[in-house]
């Protein structure tokens, strides 16, 4: 398991640099300046000549002068900086953004505590809705219980989430008058501890409702279907020939078995949750969370908090990669990642 894991951690460092690498190129292709932003509202109060010689001073001090490797290995923090000290990624600085006229990272740390409560939350009470639900149209299979479940998922996952958020919004805020349509907290509220942290559920309560809900109809038709493939296998025809009980052969002996295909998709659907689908629901919550702070710095060509938050969900896709391979061991004792 040791060795297994010294090769994953390898593995995961150098896929972090190349993916790093190929971002920094790609957002330096595109042509932007960020001299130019941070100098342009000054053009009207300098003389052209002044304007253009602390435009050119601004690039040196930034370093867009230099070479394209230059500048990335200054970014992540491999080579001194122009004012000689080591100031890059690796050292806690994720850059400036010209946007906010502010470091990255005073302004990723709320967005992030949001996202991450955001979808941890939403995450545990789908699977808790999903399993059992999954399980239950698996041995009932066909039943009327199991027919309309599985129209209602159909329905449920064909809805658009910014639609099933308005729809939400009109019925829990509009008309029953019970939640917030939007935001992170009270505005003007200055809550600590317990309180703050119960005033940010209770507006966080509709963006969860509404990602669970979107999340139920995925999550179940994959666990029904790993059941079923799982509960017509010969060894549970067996465990049921020798008089096992129903819920012993659903529970020790099929649930364990379907578990591997379904904790791949479990996975997959929580990276992609957290790194893409938080987004419209941020938008039409109006929560300062990353993939609304992402979209924002796109529109306004803030390519340093860009890079920032990509590498943030490069990390997220990376880690939950690993922890899938490792569950395989817990889910199935067969699996022997080591060798």
């Amino acid at each position: 398991m040791r060795k297994y894991l010294i090769k994953r951690f390898a593995y995961l460092v150098v896929v972090f640099f190349v993916v790093s690498l190929m971002m920094y190129a790609i957002y330096n292709l595109i042509p932007s300046d960020p001299a130019l932003v941070q100098m342009e509202p000054l053009r009207k109060t300098l003389k052209p000549d002044e304007w253009t010689a602390q435009y050119l001073q601004l690039r040196t001090k930034l370093g867009l002068d230099q070479p394209l490797l230059v500048r990335y290995a200054r970014w992540m923090g491999f080579m001194k900086d122009v004012d000689g000290t080591f100031s890059g990624l690796l050292q806690g600085n994720f850059g400036y953004s010209v946007s906010y006229k502010r470091p990255v990272v005073d302004i990723i740390g709320t967005p992030m505590l949001n996202t991450i409560l955001l979808n941890f939350i939403s995450t545990i009470l789908t699977l808790a809705i999903t399993i059992p639900l999954g399980i239950y149209c698996a041995v009932h299979a066909r039943s009327a219980g199991d027919s309309a479940i599985q129209a209602g998922t159909v329905v449920g996952y064909s809805l658009p989430t910014y639609l099933v958020g308005i729809l939400f919004i009109y019925i829990f805020a509009v008309l029953l008058r019970w939640l917030p349509t939007g935001g992170a907290k009270t505005p003007g509220s200055t809550y600590t501890g317990t309180r703050e942290f119960l005033d940010r559920l209770y507006y966080m309560a509709l963006p969860v409702l509404v990602l669970v809900f979107t999340g139920l109809a995925g999550m179940t038709r994959t666990v029904r279907a790993a059941m079923m493939d799982t509960l017509s296998q010969d060894y549970i025809r067996t465990a049921r020939a020798k008089g096992l009980r129903e819920k012993v052969v659903v529970y020790s002996h099929a649930w364990r078995n379907a578990l591997l295909p379904v904790s791949t998709s479990i996975m997959g659907w929580m990276i992609s949750v957290f790194t893409g689908g938080s987004l419209v629901i941020e938008t039409t919550f109006s929560l300062n969370g990353t993939g609304r702070l992402y979209w924002s710095a796109l529109n306004t060509t803030d390519y340093e908090l860009v890079l920032a938050m990509q590498m943030f969900y490069t990390l997220v896709s990376l880690v939950g990669v690993l922890l899938t391979d490792l569950s395989y061991t817990l889910v199935d004792p067969r699996v022997r990642i080591d060798k």
